[in-house]
């Protein structure tokens, strides 16, 4: 059956313009202010402070005690992965379908949705140096993107993020023993492995020497409700929270396009060559296994009549060499 990709309307939905779609290609990153409504932030910083607090409890790490002062609640919980999987809140955020109605448009048609975390960021704590998320994070072909929900508003003082505009056109920089790489083996005759990505400390860690070759490093301050979208390759780094009363909230989600195969499910154990199966498809079709919402969030797949075709005509070279829809 011919594929025609296709959206499925809905009152709310976000539209991309072109422009956007130019900025984040060129530059590696794209913010839409206001993308969530107040009631959907509220939710979410609601939903982060119970999990904070204590008031929902949070599988894996210590059990909370009213009496902790407030740094050992700072070290119970700075940051937590992978919540959409045991968490309902989790996961509608992680599907929130304005979010991926960007996602949608930037990399898709078609989405799957891999990974969620909730930073805390209390005052004095947070960071993290110069990295590229595909480091991290493997899809073949490298289709992964970041989205940064803004819980609150963020500025340099509280630890907004910073990135290296255009630095998306970067290689990825491998391990010098990788177990996993984006490039094939030999592909380049100089590709320097990365010497302690995310550290803090720029003498060691040696993106810091890709990222001063982008002499426009910029901050990101955002407002609550902004959402923050970031190419792969993209050179990123936050500093941490210098204020003494405000913390740093996000929920940060990453996703790829569902035709991507993804050996990668968070350092857990997956059966066969990939973990496609255990994750979301959010939007779109794909031909790879993946996973429903275990909590029922809706997503906007479309529905495609029996044997009706998705799509009629194909473009195709005729005799006098021009193309025509067959």
């Amino acid at each position: 059956m011919p594929y025609m990709p296709q959206v499925v309307a809905r009152p709310d939905r976000y539209r991309v313009h072109a422009d956007q779609y130019t900025h984040y290609q060129r530059e590696g990153y794209l913010v839409v202010p206001s993308l969530l409504d107040q009631a959907d932030v509220k939710k979410l910083h609601d939903w982060a402070d119970g999990l904070y607090e204590g008031q929902i409890p949070v599988a894996g790490h210590d059990a909370y005690d009213p009496e902790m002062s407030a740094a050992e609640k700072s070290a119970r919980v700075t940051r937590i992965h992978m919540l959409h999987r045991n968490q309902a809140v989790g996961e509608w955020g992680l599907l929130h379908p304005r979010v991926l109605d960007v996602v949608e448009a930037l990399i898709g048609p078609d989405v799957l949705a891999l990974q969620s975390m909730l930073f805390f960021n209390p005052p004095g704590l947070g960071g993290q140096g110069w990295h590229q998320d595909a480091y991290y994070i493997t899809t073949y072909p490298e289709t992964l993107i970041g989205a940064w929900i803004a819980l609150e508003d963020v500025d340099i003082e509280n630890g907004c993020l910073w990135v290296a505009p255009g630095s998306c056109n970067e290689p990825v920089y491998p391990d010098a023993d990788p177990v996993q790489s984006v490039h094939a083996t030999g592909a380049f005759d100089s590709l320097p492995p990365v010497l302690h990505a995310s550290s803090m400390d720029d003498e060691a860690n040696s993106l810091s020497k890709v990222a001063a070759r982008y002499p426009a490093i910029i901050p990101v301050p955002m407002k609550a409700g902004d959402v923050l979208f970031f190419e792969s390759h993209l050179l990123h780094r936050s500093y941490p929270n210098k204020t003494e009363d405000r913390f740093r909230r996000a929920y940060v989600c990453h996703y790829c396009n569902a035709r991507s195969w993804v050996p990668w499910n968070h350092g857990e154990a997956f059966e066969g060559d990939s973990a496609n199966y255990s994750h979301i498809l959010a939007r779109g079709q794909t031909h790879l296994p993946y996973a429903a919402p275990a909590f029922g969030t809706r997503v906007d797949l479309p529905v495609l009549e029996p044997g009706k075709p998705a799509a009629a005509k194909r473009m195709m070279a005729m005799p006098d060499g021009q193309m025509k829809g067959m």
